[in-house]
């Protein structure tokens, strides 16, 4: 059976060399590396395509045929519902899809998805949007502001989020209990970033959130984690 993709106009800048299987259009930031940990820790064969942000890849007209809000990840599935391919946007999204089509990291019963999701939306609502304005006025154009009142907002709303976070996870081995979940690959790649790219380690005093730290740890020593981080890789100078 071959899988015609001709009819997605993003495969005219980055075409498929295997159209069989998922492709991924990215980068390794923290909503992007979601996207390929998942994929890595599900097994799914995928090819991965590189959306280059200082060539503005991301707006152009193919990558926007795609996602209309040009932002990383997009996936096309050639083997979508009922064998329709199918375009996603949004990694919170694509989470769900994929555990969805794999049946992987998700529990089964109703409960157990609805606690999944709760916290995959904790991420995505509070999370992803608070860390990542903390990283723009401290480590990028706006710790220029002398003001410094928009850097302590988020400061301040980055540490109460670690700390609802931290509670939480007294007594579990990872967001939901015992299983390793969507939860946790939304969440700790966020987490490495506050800490590491954005170097805010002292500045939100991480140091009182062990419990962060802990599943942090055991997250970032799962092989597939290791190997999504750096999915796509670097291109080779």
């Amino acid at each position: 059976m071959s899988n015609d993709l001709s009819a997605f106009p993003i495969t005219r800048k980055w075409p498929a060399t295997h159209p069989d299987r998922l492709q991924l259009y990215s980068l390794p930031t923290p909503n992007g590396v979601k996207a390929s940990i998942m994929l890595e820790e599900c097994g799914l064969p995928y090819e991965v395509h590189r959306v280059d942000f200082g060539a503005n890849d991301q707006t152009s007209p193919e990558f926007l045929s795609l996602n209309p809000n040009n932002k990383i990840p997009a996936i096309l599935d050639p083997n979508g519902p009922d064998g329709q391919p199918l375009a996603l946007f949004e990694s919170g999204a694509i989470l769900v899809y994929l555990a969805d089509k794999t049946g992987q990291f998700i529990p089964k019963d109703a409960a157990g998805r609805y606690h999944a999701l709760q916290w995959l939306m904790f991420q995505m609502g509070g999370i992803g949007p608070m860390f990542g304005q903390l990283g723009f006025f401290h480590k990028f154009a706006g710790k220029d502001y002398e003001d410094k009142r928009p850097r302590d907002r988020y400061v301040a709303e980055s540490k109460r989020l670690l700390g609802v976070l931290d509670k939480h996870l007294v007594g579990k081995d990872w967001v939901l209990g015992s299983d390793y979940s969507i939860a946790d690959i939304a969440i700790f790649p966020w987490v490495r970033n506050l800490v590491g790219f954005y170097e805010a380690r002292e500045l939100v005093g991480f140091g009182d959130f062990a419990q962060v730290q802990r599943v942090l740890d055991a997250f970032v020593a799962r092989p597939a984690v290791a190997r999504g981080l750096n999915i796509p890789p670097a291109p080779a100078k």
